[in-house]
């Protein structure tokens, strides 16, 4: 049966990437491909990157034994002019070694934006090139919405941002490999429900990959995937999301990649919104993501990396039920069921909440308010709150804990 292929493909992918990531470490620190501590990072020594050469050996290893020549399309309504009704698997391998290049060399030399840039959108055209278009996407109360003219267009558009939201949530050791590797699994579970093998194996190579990174990312990390492996990882995540979405058009074709990547969809969209506000570009680093948050009010990097796993699992979760709960059959809702599902969801983004607001913001607020007293017992209540509500609102404090 093809779950028990994406069962052995997640195997030997974790395998391969076990065993390569030292060596990949070692070939980093040999062309000078090597992190150092800086100010908005939380690297604490000298770290080799190339993690994603480790990476891409696994997912090339269990592609060639497990992934078929080309992905039928079932869902034609959305099959590109030309496409032949399949995505080429070559096409998605060719993309994932350029992206896998182009990071790899970033890592040793530190590319241009725009020049980075370029290569992870020749990369997305590759695979767009080989099938993997979406023109139209079913929205749950909706119905369908249409695009087929900017299908290719569209889904560059959703590959790039991926590759730079996976890549902006790699800031703390293990993050992004186990969010990823979560990710794929439950990519998986849903891709086989949906009696989409081919994607299910290649979600559940991903993860297998991502994990077998992770033995030697999680904190203290041994190597950084870098560059080459985050926007690998992205890559991958946003090819699974495109082709199960042109094979099934499901009702969740939309709703459950956006569930399932919420937590760096997040990340990267209130870190952006900082930078547009305070008149910085997109792309400026600095140190507003939620780990370096979280960092900032006390939590260690393992701390950190496991509340945000949870968080990930809550929605993957969430995701997964989307696809099982039966809310919705033969074009009609369910009113018990569909009670059952909003009340996931209800409890889902309750606990988002909380989890941002309570254990971030308002930790925040009362160590911040304690340290201000503590150098100076004369602030007044007023003055700690105002100092407080600043720090928050620009993100612009001083590291405490």
């Amino acid at each position: 049966m093809r779950y028990l292929d994406a069962v052995f493909a997640f195997v030997v992918a974790m395998g391969v990437a076990t065993v390569l990531t030292p060596v990949a470490a070692r070939l980093a620190v040999r062309v000078h491909a090597v992190d150092t501590p800086r100010d908005r990072g939380l690297a604490e020594r000298e770290t080799p990157r190339l993690g994603g050469l480790a990476i891409l050996a696994g997912v090339l290893v269990a592609a060639a034994i497990w992934l078929p020549g080309t992905i039928r399309l079932d869902h034609t309504a959305g099959t590109p002019h030309g496409s032949g009704g399949v995505v080429q698997t070559w096409a998605l391998i060719a993309g994932a070694c350029l992206i896998v290049l182009v990071g790899a060399i970033d890592d040793a030399v530190d590319l241009p934006p725009l020049t980075k840039m370029i290569g992870q959108i020749a990369a997305a055209v590759i695979v767009v090139e080989g099938g993997a278009v979406v023109t139209d996407v079913t929205i749950p109360f909706l119905g369908a919405l249409q695009f087929p003219h900017a299908g290719g267009a569209l889904t560059v558009v959703w590959l790039v941002g991926l590759m730079n939201v996976v890549n902006f949530s790699d800031g703390v050791d293990g993050l992004a490999a186990g969010l990823c590797a979560i990710d794929g699994i439950a990519f998986s579970i849903i891709a086989f429900d949906l009696r989409v093998d081919a994607v299910g194996v290649l979600a559940a190579l991903t993860a297998g990959a991502s994990l077998g990174f992770l033995f030697h990312n999680f904190h203290p990390a041994s190597v950084f995937m870098g560059d080459s492996g985050a926007n690998l990882l992205g890559y991958l995540l946003g090819v699974i999301a495109v082709v199960g979405s042109i094979k099934t058009g499901a009702v969740v074709a939309l709703v459950v990649p956006l569930i399932i990547l919420a937590v760096p969809f997040l990340d990267t969209g209130f870190v952006v919104a900082k930078r547009l506000k305070y008149g910085r570009k997109p792309w400026s680093a600095d140190a507003n993501h939620f780990h370096h948050r979280m960092a900032r009010i006390g939590f260690s990097q393992r701390k950190t990396v496991v509340y945000l796993y949870g968080w990930t699992l809550m929605l993957a979760g969430v995701a997964v039920a989307l696809r099982f709960v039966p809310y919705h059959r033969h074009g009609h809702y369910h009113a018990g069921w569909l009670g059952v599902m909003v009340a996931i969801g209800l409890i889902a983004l309750a606990a988002s909440v909380y989890l941002i607001y309570i254990l971030e913001i308002l930790k925040f607020k009362s160590h911040r308010a304690r340290v201000l007293r503590g150098a100076d017992p004369d602030t007044s209540e007023y003055e700690v709150d105002a100092i407080v509500q600043r720090d928050i609102e620009t993100g612009e404090f001083e590291r405490v804990g």
